[in-house]
């Protein structure tokens, strides 16, 4: 009998172990992480994740779910699996004193985004760009250049390259309102204007 939830549809088939077919083109999104620059000078920080087929349309999705109810400059994408994560630590341990130097043979360099977390909870902000051949490499390099009296308790380092930002082109899509006062019932000053209703029916 054949289930009507896609969920289970999606299982591979029962007894048939090491023969599982191959998926459907576009039977299951995957996860981008977006992040956002509330002003212009302020840095971006991680605001959440969206499902979608590619890249692009993952920043189409992004500026739908997380753009429409705040003041936003610019926001860019990237495929999680593009995120390289440190350890993560507890209480007053500085995550910095868990990275080492890595043994490296790849002498290419390219640039790396790096975030910080600085309170649990909290979501990453970006501290700066390094040059370096792995990501290894790059959060060792954070630790020399970024590691400083504030507390750390975790580092994403993501290669600029798989990055999808907003271009300079682009830059129109945030010409919105600066203050959104139509979403807030009381800027609309329904109990003056009853007032002076029924004033004018009595």
């Amino acid at each position: 009998m054949k289930s009507l939830d896609p969920r289970v549809n999606r299982l591979p088939v029962v007894g048939t172990a090491g023969n599982i077919i191959p998926k459907a083109a576009l039977d299951q999104f995957g996860t981008f992480e977006v992040f956002v620059q509330p002003k212009e000078g302020k840095p971006f920080q991680h605001e959440g994740a969206v499902h979608a087929p590619d890249l692009e349309m993952a920043y189409v999705l992004a500026k739908e779910t997380f753009t429409r109810r705040f003041t936003c400059t610019s926001l860019y994408v990237t495929d999680t699996r593009d995120v390289h994560i440190s350890p993560t630590t507890e209480g007053s341990q500085n995550v910095y004193t868990l990275i080492e130097e890595p043994v490296t043979q790849n002498n290419t360099k390219s640039s790396f985004e790096i975030y910080h977390l600085l309170k649990r909870g909290k979501q990453h902000q970006h501290i700066g760009t390094v040059e370096a051949s792995t990501p290894e490499e790059a959060m060792f390099i954070a630790k020399q250049q970024f590691n400083n009296d504030k507390m750390v308790y975790n580092v994403w380092a993501i290669r600029t390259s798989t990055i999808r930002f907003t271009t300079p082109e682009e830059k129109d899509l945030w010409n919105t309102l600066p203050e959104k006062k139509f979403r807030d019932a009381s800027d609309y000053k329904g109990g003056d204007k009853l007032k002076l209703f029924l004033e004018r029916q009595s």
